[in-house]
């Protein structure tokens, strides 16, 4: 069992090809959320940043963009910027922020604004108290930036931090090709209260788990399977398929003593052929 980045996984599949070992790797991605036109928004911003901000975004199924309907970008926002305003009234000394777990962890994602911003990207930083962060503190603002070209390096890569790019779409097929055309990501994300359109998205994206108007709560359910698929792993487990994910089945047969297979053996005769032509209507 691996988890981690697809670069270091392949690594470790090749590890366990030279010496014939199964292995379930659990990676991560960019994690699409999709909020649908006429969702309620002020709900999806609260539970998209309740999951965003888990860890400082550093979890691998944390939303890693959101695609809104351009008529809902900018409430949107703003519902996102009351909802961590709500949670994180401070930021800097607040134990429930955490800050990023090394420097070079904070130095990539810094890079990742910076980079936006050197390409005129919309950059909506959430400081409800209007704090400063030097480097030494590791904490960087839960940090919206809004419509970034698919070049952008907050793009390129899992972000895993607390940055979240907020896309636009005019129509759901836009969104879902739009998701199509990436790698599979491990978790997809949807909110809206339209049941069929809901569906129209799961039956048409593929994706390791998923959530209809929440985000992460997937892989909290024992019952469920939590994994990925194509470039965020494959495999599964939690519950009964963790069980399965690290036992071997072996099948045992145990002949009885009647030896009821003998008309089975040659030399064949017309039982043999009775028998068989039996089996093979059946």
């Amino acid at each position: 069992m691996f988890t981690g980045s697809p670069r270091v996984a392949k690594h470790v599949m090749r590890a366990a090809a030279d010496n014939l070992t199964p292995v379930t790797l659990e990676l991560g991605g960019k994690s699409p959320t999709i909020v649908a036109r006429g969702a309620d928004l002020a709900r999806a911003a609260a539970r998209i940043w309740a999951g965003k901000a888990i860890n400082g975004g550093q979890a691998c199924i944390a939303p890693d963009y959101v695609l809104v309907h351009e008529a809902d970008r900018e409430a949107l926002i703003g519902h996102m910027i009351s909802a961590v305003t709500r949670m994180f009234p401070t930021l800097r000394e607040n134990p429930d922020y955490t800050a990023q777990v090394t420097p070079a962890q904070h130095a990539r994602i810094v890079s990742y604004v910076e980079d936006a911003r050197a390409r005129g990207v919309r950059i909506v930083e959430i400081n409800p108290a209007n704090e400063s962060f030097d480097p030494a503190v590791r904490k960087i603002p839960p940090t919206l930036l809004v419509d970034p070209p698919d070049d952008a390096a907050v793009m390129r890569d899992e972000i895993f931090g607390p940055l979240l790019p907020i896309l636009t779409y005019r129509n759901v097929d836009d969104a879902i090709a739009y998701v199509n055309d990436r790698p599979r990501p491990l978790a997809l994300y949807y909110f809206g209260d339209d049941a069929r359109e809901a569906e129209r998205v799961l039956a048409s994206t593929t994706s390791g788990g998923a959530c209809v108007n929440d985000v992460m709560q997937h892989v909290f359910q024992s019952a469920l399977p939590f994994g990925g698929c194509g470039n965020s792993g494959f495999g599964r487990y939690h519950g009964d398929e963790g069980f399965k994910a690290f036992s071997v089945a072996r099948g045992v047969y145990v002949a009885p003593r009647l030896d009821v297979l003998r008309v089975l053996r040659p030399p064949y005769a017309a039982a043999f052929r009775r028998v068989l032509g039996a089996l093979l209507r059946r």
